[in-house]
Formats: C-alpha cells, structure tokens, sequence
C-alpha cells in the first residue's frame, strides 16, 4: 500500500530550456526528515529503530496518502545507538590523525523498525535529498551519502542493501546478524561490525549441549533475523543430538491471538529450556503476555538482540538467563556527550524533545501554550540522575558496534582522500571508491580491532551473559564465559565464573524428555518421538553398554560374559572336573578306593597261590587281570583335574589299553574254562593248543591291537584341551577335544567287540560243572560291564560340561567293580571265610550227569 510513497521520493528534473536554463527540481511526495543532521564536507548516513511501529491509515484512493509517520514508545537504547554515531564523528572531526581538515556530517533517520520506511529512507540517502533541504532549489548539490550505518534488524537491513546495492553505496550494520548477509552475490556492499548468527547459532547449540539439555522449547522472531537464525540453530542442535520440542514464532504488528498461542504452548511444554531468537521488542511483548498466567520456572537462552537489553531486566521471570552478546566495551567520553543536554538543545530536535518528555514525563508544550496534562519543562530537569537505556553506559555492547563502525566508514573515506597526512576535501569521491577501501579496512580503536573478512563479516567473539539477581532486587548482566570462533575446534567455548540458574541456584536445571539410561541398558527411541524420547532397555544376554545413554549394546567377546549390572564383560568362569570339589573328591576316592581294594585282593591270591581255588583258575591270568583292573581304577584319576594336552592324550588311550587288557584277560579265562572242559572229555588234547604261551600270546595281540589304534589316534589327530563356548553361555567348558572322533569311537568299539565276545563265550560255559569253572561269574560280570558301557553312550552324549567327564570316570569305575566283585569276591570269601571249600576235593565234586 505504500508502494507510492516509496517511488515519489525520487526527483524529477525537469529543464525549461533543455541544456540551457537552470534545473529545477520538483519532489513527488513528502520527503521523511532527518532525525538528527549535520551537514559536513562528507556525510555519513544511519538508519535506527528508535520507534517499534509504524502508524497506519487505511487508504481510501480518494486523497492523497498521509506521510510516514513513526508511532509507538520510544525506544531509549536506539536513540543511544544514534548518537553514539553523532558522538563518533564528533570524535573524527576532531581528529588530527584521522581526515584532518575534513568535516564528516551525518543524516540519521528513524526507520521505525519497518520495512516501508527503511526503504522510503534508503530512497532519500540515495538521491541526497536530504541535501535538497537545505539549498534553493537546484539540483546541484544533490548527491548520495558516502556510506550508511544501518540498521538494527536484519528485515529492513535486507530491503536496504538490496537498494543501496545497484548503486554501490556500502552499508555497515551494527545489529543486523542475519547470516543470509553474508551472501555478497545478494548484498555485496553489506558489511556488519558485528558477528553473524551462523556463529551465534552453533555457540548456542554447544551451549545447550554444554550443560546436558535435550529437550528445548524454541520461539523466535517472525523476521529474517529470527528465521533465519533459528534455522541455523536448529541445524546445529540436531548436529548435537538436541530435541526441540516446539518452535514458534510471532513477530509484533501480527494478531494478538497468536502471540497468545504462543504462550499457551510454553506453559504447556515439558521442555523447561527455552531459546529465545527474538528481537527486544518481540521479547518483551511474549514476557508481558506470559506475566498474565506465569508458567513453570523456565530457563531462558537468549540471542544477542535481548539477552542484555536493560528494559527487559523488570521481569523476573527472566532471572537465570543466560545467553551470548557481543563483548562489553568502554568508550572514553561517550557518557558525557550523552548527558551534555540542555533544555535549548533539545527543543532543536524533535526526536531529543520527545525523549526528554518521555523521560522525565514533562511537556514543552505547556511553555508554548498548547494543552497538556503532563507538567511543564522547566529546565530544571538531571539528566544525570536519570536511569534509563539512555543513560546506562555500563554496557557499551551494540553501542560499540555503531561506534566502530562509524570509524570503519571514516577509515575508508580517509584511505580514498589522504596520503601520509594530508587530505584533500576536494576530490569528489564515488561510494564504490569507499567501499573498495572497507574490504581493507584494519584498525584497532579503543583496544578493539575492526577488520572485515571477504563475506563482510568480522572475526567472531561474544561473551556468556547471565542475568544474576542481587541483594536489591534489581537484575545484573554478569558476564560468565566467552566465546572466540577463531580457536579450534572444541576450544570456543569456556566459562570464567559460576552461572546463577532460574531459581537462584548453582545447581543447573535439567530438561529432557526422557531421563538418561544407565550403564546396562540401551536408548529405544518412542514411536512417533523425536530421538530425545526414548525408553530404557535392558541389554540382551550376553550384551553390555558401559556408557550413559547408550545408542546400542555390544556383544562381549566369546570368552567373556556380562556381570549382573550388564556394564562389563568378565571373564567367564571355566568349568572343569577338579580335584577339589565334591564331585571330583568323591570319583578320586571310589578310584583310590577300587584300586586298594584290587590290591589287597591281589595280595590275598599271593598269599594264597598255592591253594586249589588260585591255581584252578589260571593264576596267571587272574594276577595279570587284577593288575589290569588296578591300572582301570587309576587311569580314572587321569579325567580329574585342569585338561593339558597330555592328560587329554593320557587319559583315553590309558582307559582303552587298561581295559582292552583286563577284557583280555577276562576272554583268555573264558577260553580257559572251556578247553579245560573240553580236555576233559576222552580222548582231547585241546589244552596243548591253548596252554599258558597261547594264553599270554592272546592277550598280548588282543592288546597290541588297541594300541595300534591308539598309536593311530595320537598320531592323526589326538585329543587336545578345548574351550567349549558353546554348550553354556555365561561359562566355558574346559574339556578334552577327542581330536578324531573315529579314532575315540574306535577303541570303544574294539572294547565293545571283546566284551561281547567274552560275554558270548561265558554264556556258553554257563552250565559247565558249578564247582569247576566261574563261567557264570563272568557271564554276570560282562553282562554288567557291557549294561554300563551300552548306558554309557546316551548319558555321554548327553551331559552337559564337566558331568560329561564324571559320566566316563563312573562308566569305568561301575565297570571296575562289577568285575572285580563278580569275579573275585566269591574266590576271596572261600579264601578267607570258607577255607574248607579251598582243597581239590571240594572243586573236583561230582559233575551232574546232564553236563557230562
């Protein structure tokens, strides 16, 4: 609707003689004054937010459009940015070093922190009709600013350099952080003193990360400073893992209705950390709907635009607030020339005569007769004793911006117009010349460098401020860390003091959504959350997490297994028959025991090898038997204990040469009760091809026979000690690997096919003359041995760790004693109990009819 007033403040020259009369100049439109003027032999424009709205009028077509008009409070810290830029150039013609003998004036306007206005200004700086004002009415004195300090906001710093561009005039903004600035194909003229929010946005980023908050609520400004930098944050916060739980955005002139949804989600949010990318007067218009029905205690984190704005400092619900703004400086004399106001002074402008009014709520009108309801102005009015922004010079931050950029500009002219020290105020000088000369701008001032890099932004740094209540009641921005983006990486960020949180504390809020998982357990994100919702699982068997707020669970190495908290791999426990354990001491005992037992009926046949029960019964044989059932009660002590590769190999070899050669022994005696029968009958002579050199050459061969196999065993692929991780998982089984399995099942098989063929050949005998033989004690004796051994191969197969060993070790110890008992024990009871049945008579008793 303004688009009128924006194009009629170009000039239209119109000549009465073409070529030869005076040009006269004729103006469309009413042009916007100056704020504050001084004409000088260059003039430096700036353009303010001194005003937060812009008065409107609903346009008819009917009549003309009234002017621009600014409306609103005044905004105290604005008018002070406006004369740090008066104060400046005062400063500069002063100088003898800097421009000597030039005059730099300025044209400062008010842009009302609108866009329509920023332009129609823009226009005027372009054209130089604020020059026109001041002459008769040519146009020869109308020419363009040297360069402009502007603006504020970034909004209307855009719609000022996509104007001021075309015409190469430069810009310098002191508070216009928009990161989109930094685009010179877009604003190639627009420089800032400044830093740009894509540093601002990840300081704040790593800030939040910093002290542990996921869980965020975000609202902005509804202005390209405010989208835009909340778009850089939010990139950067995703970049650390951080979940924003809303993000909002209102800007002032919009409905009052959305500012009050806005509210109404904070109070709703779970989120008890809100950054804040919002402009002063955007910020202050959320605090005050807020007031109304405060939510829970918040912790605030605010952009540099408000974090140390002083009218702001009145709410408490702020209290706690941190966030990062450009570095605090001092200007040496800018507090004087501030206060330096007299009533005449002001009276000569009227921007400095509504801000005394405002200030001390007092009327210059009741001097010149028009009404009022406020109390005339006296004079008497101290501006000394005066708190305002105004006067408050204990935070010179943006105020340093205006002030070095103002000297930027300075800098610039004075590159274009001086050699050495003398300066030449004639030569006619183009704003591109100027902005030639700020791309090299580097001067330090006040211990405060200016340089610019190629994008027109200068190197980086802020300062941490937190708003630390004290004993009054009043709010103090304390500065409590720093930020510098030229260190490393990892090193920007560092903290100089202690941080007072929202509720007066040391102690840092937390805001998550979820709170964090322990050690042991693993993040399972919500269905239809962001990441930062999740919930807490425990890790599966066999996986750790050894790190709060664990994405993941790691499986342990096979040879370890987690402890009950799931945060570490131990070693698993190894599990072998020992010897001091129950199970291994009670097996060790019933072996010791069952070889003494064989040895003391060893020595009862010795004692005894003369009497008739001992020789009938081949005492040969029966001594190398019970040796052999000593040795098979042994060789079961060699399963007890640690596996080593020799005990691995000792011990079934040992167990199938011991019992192929007890078997043997047994298959020679069977043998022998038969060709004795047989012997006995007319006319055989058996015996002679089965007497004691066959007998020994049998269970000779039988034997080599198993240790062939053996022999094969050991040398192909022998038994090894083996970690068994797979059977259990929390524990390994320490056991003997039987290498080949072929060569295990063969020397069980050849002791299977011995006793079978013992317990064959004992069956036949069975019913020889029960006096003679001890066929049928065999026969039993083989029937137990092959019932222990067929059992054995399930159970083997079957049990589990170390009972797989204890299975084999009670395999040969059942069979141990069933044959030492079954074959030895009657003869033992006769020797010692019954000795009047030990004579030939007794064992050469009739033979039944039946037998013969």
């Amino acid at each position: 609707m303004h688009v009128n007033l924006l194009l009629v403040v170009t000039v239209l020259c119109i000549a009465s003689v073409c070529g030869i009369d005076p040009v006269t100049c004729i103006l469309q439109g009413d042009p916007q004054p100056p704020t504050l003027f001084k004409d000088g032999d260059f003039v430096i424009g700036g353009v303010f937010s001194i005003h937060y709205y812009l008065r409107t009028e609903k346009n008819t077509y009917i009549r003309r459009p009234q002017p621009l008009e600014c409306g609103g409070s005044m905004d105290f810290r604005e008018l002070r940015f406006a004369r740090a830029l008066e104060f400046a150039t005062q400063e500069i013609n002063n100088s003898s070093d800097l421009l000597p003998g030039i005059t730099l004036g300025y044209s400062i306007y008010d842009s009302c922190a609108s866009v329509a206005m920023a332009i129609k200004v823009a226009f005027q700086l372009a054209n130089g009709l604020d020059l026109i004002f001041n002459d008769t009415g040519s146009c020869a004195n109308s020419t363009a600013v040297t360069a402009v300090v502007a603006e504020s906001g970034s909004t209307p710093s855009i719609s000022i350099s996509r104007l001021l561009s075309p015409f190469g005039i430069p810009q310098v903004s002191h508070y216009a952080t928009c990161a989109c600035l930094s685009d010179k194909r877009q604003y190639p003229t627009f420089f800032r003193t400044i830093p740009s929010d894509h540093h601002q946005a990840a300081a704040l980023a790593r800030l939040v990360k910093y002290f542990g908050w996921t869980w965020i609520g975000a609202v902005r400004s509804d202005s390209d400073y405010g989208n835009n930098g909340m778009a850089s944050f939010l990139k950067a916060a995703e970049e650390e893992g951080i979940c924003v739980e809303y993000s909002e955005a209102y800007y002032r002139t919009q409905p009052r209705s959305k500012l009050k949804r806005v509210s109404d989600v904070i109070r709703r949010s779970t989120a008890r950390v809100v950054v804040a990318f919002l402009a002063p007067g955007d910020m202050r218009l959320l605090l005050e709907e807020l007031s109304q029905q405060p939510p829970p205690r918040l912790q605030w984190i605010g952009s540099e635009a408000w974090v140390t704005d002083s009218e702001l400092q009145r709410f408490n619900m702020c209290i706690g607030a941190v966030g990062f703004a450009v570095q605090r400086s001092v200007i040496p004399g800018l507090r004087n020339f501030l206060l330096d106001l007299s009533p005449g002074q002001v009276l000569k402008s009227p921007l400095l005569t509504e801000f005394w009014e405002s200030a001390f709520s007092c009327s210059f009108k009741r001097q010149t007769g028009s009404p009022s309801v406020l109390p005339a102005c006296d004079g008497t009015e101290n501006l000394r004793a005066l708190q305002n922004p105004y006067t408050d010079t204990s935070q010179l931050r943006i105020t340093n911006m205006v002030y070095k950029a103002t000297y930027a500009i300075a800098h610039a002219i004075h590159g274009t117009l001086c050699t050495d020290k003398h300066c030449d105020k004639n030569i006619k000088i183009e704003p591109q010349q100027v902005f030639d000369q700020l791309k090299q701008v580097n001067f330090t001032r006040n211990n405060y460098s200016v340089s610019f890099d190629a994008n027109g932004d200068p190197v980086a740094t802020y300062e941490l401020v937190n708003w630390q209540p004290q004993k009054g009641g009043s709010i103090h921005f304390v500065t409590v860390g720093h930020y510098d983006a030229s260190q490393p990486k990892g090193q920007e960020f560092s903290l100089s003091s202690a941080i007072i949180w929202n509720d007066g504390s040391e102690k840092v809020p937390t805001s998550v959504c979820s709170v964090s998982c322990d050690p042991g357990t693993r993040k399972a994100v919500q269905k239809g959350k962001p990441v930062c919702c999740y919930d807490c699982i425990n890790c599966a068997e066999g996986e750790i997490s050894n790190e709060t707020d664990s994405l993941d669970c790691h499986r342990c190495p096979p040879e370890y297994w987690p402890n009950k908290d799931n945060d570490k791999c131990l070693p698993k426990p190894v599990e072998f028959l020992s010897w001091d354990e129950i199970l291994g001491i009670i097996l060790a005992a019933f072996s010791i025991a069952g070889s003494l037992v064989t040895l003391s009926m060893a020595l009862v046949f010795y004692k005894n090898r003369t009497s008739p029960i001992v020789r009938a019964n081949n005492s040969e044989l029966s001594f190398l038997l019970l040796f052999s059932l000593t040795l098979c009660f042994l060789c079961s002590l060699t399963f007890i204990g640690r596996p080593t590769e020799w005990s691995c190999m000792l011990r079934h070899t040992a167990f199938g040469i011991t019992f192929v050669l007890c078997i043997s022994c047994i298959l020679g005696k069977t043998i022998v009760v038969l060709m004795a029968f047989k012997a006995t009958l007319p006319g055989s002579n058996v015996m002679k091809w089965f007497g004691p050199p066959q007998q020994r050459l049998s269970v000779f061969g039988f034997t080599l026979v198993q240790v062939l196999i053996c022999v094969l065993w050991l040398t192909i692929s022998p038994p090894f000690p083996y970690n068994n991780i797979k059977h259990y998982k929390e524990k390994i089984i320490l056991e003997c690997s039987l290498g080949s399995a072929v060569g295990f099942w063969s020397v069980l098989g050849y002791i299977g096919l011995l006793a079978f063929l013992c317990f064959v050949l004992a069956f036949l005998a069975r019913k020889l003359p029960d006096n003679f033989n001890e066929a049928k004690f065999i026969t039993f004796s083989m029937l137990i041995f092959c019932a222990v051994w067929i059992t054995f191969v399930p159970a083997y197969v079957s049990s589990p760790g170390k009972f797989t060993v204890a299975v084999e070790i009670f395999a040969i110890l059942a069979s141990s004693f069933g044959l030492i008992f079954c074959i030895f024990a009657p003869k033992c009871f006769i020797i010692i109990f019954r000795p009047e049945q030990n004579t030939k008579k007794q064992l050469m008793g009739k033979v039944p009819s039946k037998a013969l």
